[in-house]
């Protein structure tokens, strides 16, 4: 990685003032995260939209496995941000084997299971170490942060699930009259035809707003991890001085 070209201003935080660093590069950089990640986004909605006729929450559910996949793509863009560079969906569709492809059964099996999962992402994306040197890589960023990986991965969670919820019964809201039954109870009991695909408008909302925050908190304390690791703050100090 070249260090110099780095656009983010790196020093030893802690692990959560690191993901908040995440938060708001993905603020900073919010016109190339959307533009380059709703169409993947759509794309996988409408893949989970194949399974409405199974019924139940069968096509939330599949949304919920794809998401991994979707944050290959919010990584790429996020990684090129750092570098102060512009994503483009064209940019994405250039690099689409590296982004979509490799690795997408690990991604679609073993690593949605993770429960620290945008932590880890960057050293099994954007490393490009394979076999047993990223699994030590992946042990050795994990090592004493297994905790605040698992915390930031939780709030990330419930707040997708309050954001999916509030788009959920935010209808009921308008409705004219008192009893807000007929709206809001057959969300939950998965009556009615209409049930399935409102169930899946609303999770697939929540996930196009809440997931570009996870993965650049995930991102962010990778970064944090890697000056623990390597200095990359002192090596930026000692780069600006010797230019000045």
């Amino acid at each position: 990685m070249r260090v110099e070209a780095i656009g983010v201003a790196l020093s030893r935080r802690t692990m959560f003032e690191a993901a908040d660093l995440g938060v708001r590069l993905v603020g900073a950089n919010a016109r190339s995260v959307w533009r380059s990640f709703l169409p993947v986004h759509v794309f996988a909605t409408l893949v989970a939209a194949a399974f409405l006729p199974w019924g139940g929450g069968w096509a939330p559910f599949a949304l919920f496995c794809l998401k991994p996949w979707l944050d290959r793509s919010l990584l790429f863009v996020l990684g090129r941000a750092v570098f102060r560079e512009e994503t483009r969906f064209a940019d994405l569709l250039i690099a689409w084997k590296d982004v979509w492809w490799r690795d997408l059964a690990a991604t679609l099996t073993l690593r949605r299971l993770s429960p620290w999962r945008s932590y880890v992402q960057p050293a099994q994306q954007l490393e490009g170490q394979r076999g047993s040197a990223r699994r030590r890589r992946v042990k050795q960023i994990l090592f004493n942060h297994r905790g605040a990986a698992l915390a930031m991965q939780n709030a990330f969670s419930w707040i997708e699930f309050a954001i999916a919820l509030g788009v959920a019964i935010l209808p009921a809201w308008f409705l004219v009259t008192d009893d807000r039954s007929d709206w809001i109870g057959p969300l939950y009991t998965g009556s009615g035809g209409w049930t399935g695909a409102l169930q899946l408008l609303c999770y697939a909302t929540a996930v196009a707003i809440v997931e570009p925050f996870f993965v650049g908190a995930g991102f962010a304390m990778y970064l944090n991890r890697r000056v623990e690791l390597e200095a990359w703050d002192i090596e930026q100090e000692f780069r600006v001085a010797f230019a000045s």
